[in-house]
């Protein structure tokens, strides 16, 4: 027997359910304001100058001055890069549960701060020829170690603070039920994503010149004083920025929805989903917008179905016996996100290969521009460039164009624009292998082609990543429960760490088969006697099958509804 029951039945067990189970985060009621959007992406921009005047030029500095070895150096520089990349994942729940975007942020920018003091002070220790005149060189060493690799770590788990938090941060400033506010939202995130450009930018001209010619010092106290700054603009900004308070354990409510529903096996699902239990009173909106009820993910139903056990305060009381439409539906997002985030996990193994076999496949081309020798390397700065033009390009060209194409006025859509950024990313590898076979045939004549070459699979890559990172990192905290803001933007942003480990596993193993099948395989040293072509291929029928999959999926998403009560 399964009926329906509202809070009328339940109302001695409200309170605590709203805090332990439904309670959503508020935000305090203030119209969208320019400033606090620009303080944010200000920040960003001091923030990705400092992290990369840390990474840019890392390996080198524990290369040449802690004289570490070739594979401890990119040993530790990994990870090192993997610690800050999977810090906001764990920044994201504790902002999420307990503190807030914003005391996550400020606490990480104190804990970035301290951290670049510590690595600033160990790069200045050598450079003082007392430390050596009233002891021995191999202590002042070991203390130098001892700050630089602790302040290392802890701008790393500052860093990830930031990222977890400032992006949603931002987003909160834009009020989600004001139509105005919709576009002003959309460019926040493409200008976020030019901020953090142009810290890439600045960081590995400025900074990285400084520290390679003047002294590594100066050019980490150049990074350090970034973030001084975004500390002091961040507080500075308090206040008139929008907080959203956290709102307990995001976690807690899934388990919480999968227990129950497995606990409610034997009970069977009403047909009509209004006899399924979903908290209700005048005091609702204080919890949070409510969720529509979807047919898709069936069994998880069963979490709100109320059975015919004795309606006493100690069994509705219990949210781990049965919860609501809301919360079942919270989950459901999750299971609807996993397959685009799975799909943008392969589509970041394949821009990887700009920092990888990109730059290999440069140096086995003529790099000479006239009296110019061009670094593969720096052809990133090209693409980095490419990517801000391609946002230029789409938020003055490219939307207002669709508008027009479209009989509703309407926009491509979040799905849409992934799904273009999917779609270039199969021509870009397909240029590479091509351009790949004329190299090698070029080899074979005696006339290695030029690297200019390379530029047009960099601009379409470029391409690629504008469409997909900034509309990758709006959908999910778009479709994101509002409880689970921080952690799905982190979410989005982990497909580049499992990317980049992915592109790893993938060269390791073809490479690997390769050479067992025809010696020396298609990625041998001398890439002049392999098939660099043939890899590029391979990840181009990956991202083909990538973009069918994800079409197949984004066809059959379900956009969240938010109930309206009457």
């Amino acid at each position: 027997m399964t009926f329906y029951q509202d809070d009328a039945t339940c109302h001695g067990e409200e309170s605590q359910s709203l805090l332990e189970v439904s309670q959503q985060p508020e935000l305090k009621p203030r119209g969208s304001d320019w400033r606090p959007p620009a303080i944010i992406l200000g920040l960003e921009c001091l923030e990705s100058m400092a992290f990369n005047g840390i990474a840019t030029n890392l390996v080198v500095y524990i290369r040449s001055v802690l004289h570490g070895g070739i594979a401890s150096s990119a040993s530790i520089v990994s990870l090192w890069y993997g610690t800050s990349f999977f810090v906001p994942i764990l920044g994201a729940g504790i902002a999420d549960a307990y503190w807030g975007n914003y005391k996550t942020v400020l606490i990480s920018l104190v804990m970035y701060l301290l951290g670049m003091v510590l690595i600033t002070v160990g790069s200045f220790i050598p450079s003082a020829p007392a430390l050596c005149n009233f002891g021995s060189c191999s202590s002042s060493k070991g203390t130098e170690n001892l700050i630089f690799f602790s302040g290392l770590y802890l701008s790393a788990v500052g860093c990830g603070g930031v990222r977890s938090a400032l992006l949603p941060l931002g987003a909160d400033q834009f009020n989600n039920e004001n139509s105005l506010d919709t576009p002003k939202r959309r460019n926040f995130f493409s200008l976020f994503y030019i901020s953090v450009i142009f810290g890439v930018i600045t960081s590995g001209t400025i900074v990285v010149w400084v520290q390679k010619n003047v002294s590594w010092a100066i050019g980490y106290g150049i990074a350090t004083t970034c973030i001084a700054l975004a500390l002091v603009g961040f507080v500075a900004g308090t206040p008139i920025f929008r907080r959203r308070e956290p709102s307990g354990s995001p976690m807690k409510s899934i388990f919480q929805v999968t227990f129950a529903a497995f606990k409610n096996m034997s009970l069977e699902i009403p047909a009509d989903s209004s006899l399924l239990y979903e908290a209700r009173s005048k005091n609702t909106h204080k919890r949070g917008p409510r969720l529509a009820h979807t047919d898709d993910f069936r069994f998880f139903d069963k979490a709100a179905v109320i059975s015919d056990l004795p309606l006493d305060n100690s069994s509705c009381q219990s949210s781990w016996r049965i919860c609501t439409v809301t919360q079942v539906e919270e989950l459901k997002i999750l299971i609807r996100l996993l397959p685009i985030w799975a799909t943008g996990v392969f589509f970041a193994a394949a821009i990887s290969q700009m920092h990888t076999t990109f730059i290999q496949q440069g140096t086995v081309m003529n790099t000479k521009i006239g009296s110019l020798s061009i670094p593969p390397a720096s052809l990133y700065s090209f693409e980095v460039i490419c990517v801000t033009l391609w946002v230029l390009l789409m938020n003055k060209v490219i939307v207002p164009a669709t508008r027009t194409f479209f009989t509703s006025g309407a926009e491509l859509t979040q799905l849409q624009r992934i799904g273009i950024g999917r779609f270039l990313m199969i021509f870009a590898m397909a240029m590479a292998a091509l351009l790949e076979a004329k190299r090698l045939e070029s080899v074979q004549h005696g006339n290695p082609l030029s690297i200019v070459w390379q530029l047009p699979q960099y601009f379409v890559i470029a391409g690629a990543e504008c469409f997909v990172i900034i509309a990758q990192l709006e959908f999910f905290h778009g479709q994101a429960p509002d409880s689970m803001k921080s952690m799905l933007t982190a979410f989005a942003l982990l497909t580049t760490a499992l990317g980049n480990y992915l592109s790893s596993a993938i060269i390791t193993l073809i490479a690997g088969l390769t050479r067992e099948w025809q010696s020396p395989g298609w990625i041998p040293d001398d890439l002049n006697e392999g098939h660099l072509d043939y890899f590029y291929w391979c990840l181009t029928a990956i991202s083909f099958v990538n973009f069918i999959v994800y079409v197949y999926f984004a066809s059959k998403y379900r956009l969240k509804k938010i109930v309206i009560d009457g």
